[in-house]
């Protein structure tokens, strides 16, 4: 009897043009795909530029998911975690989700949850002035009424869909950035309030509540993607705010990558080992496949990690499948940046690189395996 995970992949649903805000940071109507189809070599031996294999398909249109669906399954990851964003008291680039994965005849195939990306929107997206402008667009902080405007809508659009992820019958609910959530509402005891509302407000949508999973940060993170803030609230705040588990966003949050794969395997190894022992919650594996932002930029951008090849991908997705299987107790849950994070350089989409090199590492390491 084949050994089920649940392997989840990052979504970045910034590859369509649909929605006319994006529009402000990619000009041309492609989304994101506009940085990646003009991203360079910065020097002699940069990996760049790379081509999807699949082209620069647009991920709100539900043909182009339904092929997504197929080959994600198809090689063993059977969740996607969408990015989700609320800016400007509205929600921002859900049509990939909306239009896309939601509207595909084959979306019950697999099932996805939400990580509520609440940092701060900048310059960042935008190429033409990434490199010398750092302006915050909207902010990614909510006060308390715009918090439940905001988590009416995921409870009631999104909670209740048959093929959104649970844990013990509860939808999970990702936070990105805890201390900017922390900011906007005000405090922790106010933040602790908030969420209890939250929990009273599935319950009210005729579900058994919330599972509540915060993104572990490290205290030798540095912001290299441009986004990310000050990380002021120390983790052992997290359990007084209630959160049921974490996993990481990418590997960039708690370690140097400005070095070699095989070099930053023993760092992801001790930082499981070490969340195993001080966490009071459960901690889910986490495994990137790469870093290297220098798409978004026209000048050079440090910190790149290197060789990202399909062979160490595997050694860091069996040291994940080791920590799951040593927990027999908790769901079998792995999360991995990204499905298709191209301007990050971390993504399981085919390219004319790796080929499908990591898709078929995942199928081996997560389908293959028998109890």
């Amino acid at each position: 009897m084949k050994k089920h995970y649940d392997v989840a992949a990052y979504i970045w649903p910034a590859y369509t043009g649909d929605e006319p805000r994006t529009r402000m940071f990619w000009p041309e109507g492609m989304g994101e795909w506009q940085s990646v189809r003009s991203a360079q070599a910065k020097f002699p031996g940069h990996d760049w530029p790379r081509r999807p294999l699949w082209g620069y398909v647009n991920e709100a249109d539900p043909a182009v998911m339904e092929m997504q669906i197929n080959e994600a399954v198809r090689h063993g990851v059977n969740v996607f975690i969408y990015d989700w964003y609320w800016y400007d008291r509205r929600p921002f680039l859900e049509n990939c989700l909306n239009d896309g994965f939601l509207k595909a005849e084959n979306r019950n195939d697999m099932k996805f949850y939400l990580m509520w990306a609440n940092h701060n929107a900048n310059t960042l997206w935008d190429k033409r002035i990434s490199s010398s402008v750092n302006t915050v667009i909207w902010e990614g902080s909510q006060p308390r009424s715009e918090f439940e405007r905001a988590m009416k809508h995921v409870v009631h659009d999104y909670f209740t869909l048959s093929n959104y992820y649970t844990i013990d019958g509860k939808p999970v609910f990702m936070i990105y950035d805890v201390p900017n959530l922390v900011r906007g509402l005000g405090g922790l005891s106010e933040t602790r309030a908030a969420i209890q509302w939250l929990r009273e407000e599935c319950v009210r949508a005729g579900l058994p509540g919330v599972h509540m999973q915060f993104t572990m940060w490290s205290e030798r993170a540095t912001n290299v993607s441009g986004v990310d803030g000050e990380k002021d609230v120390p983790a052992s705040a997290f359990d007084s705010l209630g959160f049921d588990s974490c996993s990481h966003y990418q590997f960039v949050h708690f370690t140097n990558i400005d070095r070699d794969y095989g070099d930053v395997l023993p760092d992801v190894k001790a930082e499981y080992e070490k969340l195993d022992k001080t966490l009071s919650v459960p901690y889910f594996p986490h495994v990137s496949v790469g870093w290297d932002n220098n798409p978004r930029f026209d000048t050079f951008r440090p910190g790149i990690l290197r060789d990202c090849t399909a062979e160490n991908i595997e050694r860091a997705l069996v040291q994940a499948r080791d920590y799951a299987d040593a927990h027999p107790t908790q769901p079998p849950l792995i999360t991995i940046n990204s499905w298709n994070e191209w301007t990050e350089s971390s993504y399981l989409e085919p390219d004319d690189l790796h080929g499908y090199g990591y898709l078929d590492a995942i199928r081996r390491v997560f389908c293959d395996q028998e109890d």
